[in-house]
């Protein structure tokens, strides 16, 4: 289901926008949401494996120009999930947001490398 909602949402937005407009929305963000204070921080320092100070400990953003390399994170966070109280967000496209879970993260992972196979 999933799949298929990606790929219409892909469909739509190759229909309803101009070229320029398509070349704008290739960037890719992922967002991690936390109620915790430093919960963020030590995930990302884990993985990114350094020390990081964030300045918003509730909440970090980051935009990719290649979208599979969020594919890493989105493994990494699925792996951990148990031991992080975090929450996770792609976005792909104009005010378009998925919830990253256990669930779909396997589906999201393949679709990145479908979508963007470069």
């Amino acid at each position: 289901i999933i799949k298929q909602l990606m790929y219409f949402l892909f469909l739509l937005r190759q229909k309803n926008t101009s070229p320029l407009e398509k070349e704008v929305f290739m960037i890719a963000s992922v967002t991690l949401h936390s109620k915790k204070y430093g919960e963020i921080n030590n995930f990302l320092s884990k993985f990114y494996n350094t020390d990081l100070e964030i300045p918003n400990k509730l909440k970090w953003k980051k935009k990719y120009d290649n979208p599979v390399e969020i594919t890493d994170l989105i493994g990494v966070f699925i792996d951990n999930i148990d031991n992080y109280d975090l929450k996770m967000w792609v976005h792909l496209d104009k005010d378009i947001y998925v919830n990253i879970s256990e669930n779909n993260a396997n589906e999201i992972i393949k679709y990145l490398f479908e979508r963007y196979p470069y």
